[in-house]
């Protein structure tokens, strides 16, 4: 697998952070933040396309920015001995969430253009040119959260990544309700 299409797979897990806002929703969406904050790692693996089968670890840290809704997810994706510095960062501004992965579409990355929460996961939609897709984030329990990032093609959402992350420091962080 290409260092480049490594880089297109893991900014798209990257994008975790970038849940949208709804009216009367953004506690939810601090909680949320709130939870994903510490340090995760974990396997993933590319499940469709050219590169399907090639198996990665990330190891990121995720932080709340001060007095903002949003945050800032940092660290690394590794497969065989490339290694990939990942970032995200989002923000709620006006009505809704608005980031960049990397240095977002204009660069090398991705844009993070809007969202929803619903309990204990969120559904993103990220966009880079003509590629369209959403990203899933499902946190189960505490310390385990599942993702999957889909393209679109021909109207249908398709599954390419799936990651299985868990928490790997002591930070004390809110649940998120049910």
């Amino acid at each position: 697998m290409s260092f480049r299409a490594f880089s297109i797979a893991a900014l798209a897990f990257a994008t975790l952070a970038a849940p949208g806002a709804h009216a009367g929703t953004i506690d939810r969406d601090a909680e949320l933040f709130t939870a994903i904050k510490g340090v995760w790692s974990g396997p993933g693996e590319i499940v469709a396309g050219k590169y399907k089968g090639t198996k990665f670890t990330c190891n990121l840290t995720g932080v709340t920015p001060d007095g903002k809704v949003g945050m800032s997810l940092d660290g690394s994706c590794r497969v065989g001995v490339f290694t990939q510095p990942m970032s995200a960062s989002v923000e709620r501004r006006g009505g809704a969430y608005r980031g960049a992965f990397l240095d977002g579409a204009a660069g090398k990355g991705l844009d993070i253009t809007n969202g929803s929460i619903n309990a204990q996961r969120a559904v993103f939609s990220i966009n880079r040119k003509e590629l369209k897709g959403a990203m899933l984030a499902k946190l189960n329990g505490r310390d385990a959260m599942n993702v999957t990032i889909s393209v679109r093609v021909d109207n249908r959402l398709v599954p390419v990544i799936g990651m299985n992350l868990k928490r790997v420091d002591d930070v004390a962080t809110g649940s998120v309700a049910n």
